[in-house]
């Protein structure tokens, strides 16, 4: 008849098989996981840079963008980048994230508050649930 013994679940007591054709069980399986994984939800991040010393007009400009983004349903990676010497103004860079922060509260919450990696001081904000 040619068909194929296909053992099915080997973890149970006792294992199970089944006389199946094995091309047509092995299509079904990838078809099976292809679906699984259609429906799977894709995390999109997006990412906002600031400078320490950031002027107000740039900064609500950059928070409507930010808005914009948790509002789409993106998480958001706010960082501030400091070059060269700026590394002085490290507080500057924490306040300028924490306003942010604040100020898109309604939007998201923090998921990670900002911390200092290199050059750049970054925080993770994602959005609410709908």
């Amino acid at each position: 008849m040619e068909l194929d013994l296909v053992e099915i679940s080997p973890n149970a007591n006792p294992p199970v098989c089944k006389i199946i054709d094995y091309k047509k069980f092995v299509y079904e399986q990838k078809k099976r996981e292809k679906v699984i994984k259609s429906k799977a939800t894709k995390v999109i991040l997006k990412e906002i840079r600031f400078g320490p010393q950031t002027d107000e007009h740039d900064y609500e400009f950059k928070k409507k963008h930010a808005e914009k983004f948790l509002l789409e349903g993106a998480k958001l990676k706010a960082f501030v980048f400091f070059k060269g010497r700026s590394i002085i103004f490290k507080e500057q860079g924490e306040i300028l994230l924490l306003r942010l922060a604040q100020d898109l509260e309604e939007f998201g919450k923090v998921e990670q508050l900002p911390k200092l990696e290199g050059k750049r001081m970054i925080m993770l904000i994602s959005p609410k649930k709908k």
